[in-house]
């Protein structure tokens, strides 16, 4: 899906295509995400008010451009996750192997939006920095990419959950269950916070 415009990739989505779905989706918007808390670190970069703040702003620009790429990548990758799941779907549940096929494909497709939802852990920790750290023209983009990034958490934790619940290993699913709602009940609320600091820092109050 590399070379498609916004335009197509939204077209594919809404179609009765299973690709991009939810996971792929989810992708794309911290990929957005992740694109504004690093326009922000541009913006502020060399201005006079934050030289003391351009170290910590380049090494969050250059982690942010990492995560950025990584979660464009995420969107291949939950779609050839999905489509071995698929085709285990299909198989007759009296074929050899059956179970344990789509047992290995299930956990496989779990991997792809746990990987989106950790990604997007990080862009809301690295907005909590750009919140104080960004130039007051730009910091609202900061706000904006950690609501992106608070909105995909849950995104990718119901992606999660969608595989899991049909696992045979339920210690496996119950684990992984657990990391996801532990890092969405965190970060939701990080998410929140650094939002009104952002608003708060804007009006002055």
């Amino acid at each position: 899906m590399d070379n498609l415009s916004l335009k197509e990739f939204s077209l594919l989505t809404a179609s009765k295509e299973p690709t991009p779905g939810g996971g792929g989706v989810c992708a794309s918007i911290g990929a957005l995400a992740a694109s504004l808390g690093e326009m922000v670190t541009n913006l502020t970069i060399g201005k006079a008010k934050y030289l003391m703040y351009t170290d910590d702003l380049e090494d969050i620009r250059k982690e942010l451009d990492l995560i950025r790429f990584n979660l464009l990548a995420c969107i291949n990758g939950d779609r050839d996750a999905f489509i071995p799941l698929a085709k285990a779907y299909a198989m007759p549940k009296d074929s050899p192997g059956y179970k344990e096929e789509l047992e290995r494909c299930l956990k496989v497709a779990a991997d792809s939006p746990m990987l989106i939802l950790k990604y997007c852990t990080r862009i809301i920790e690295l907005d909590e920095k750009l919140a104080f750290m960004g130039s007051k023209l730009s910091v609202s983009d900061a706000a904006t990419s950690v609501m992106l990034a608070h909105g995909t958490l849950y995104g990718a934790y119901v992606n999660v959950l969608v595989n899991t619940r049909l696992m045979n290993d339920k210690e496996y699913a119950s684990n992984m269950e657990k990391e996801a709602g532990s890092l969405l009940d965190k970060y939701s609320k990080k998410a929140l916070k650094v939002y009104d600091d952002i608003c708060k820092r804007l009006t002055n109050g």
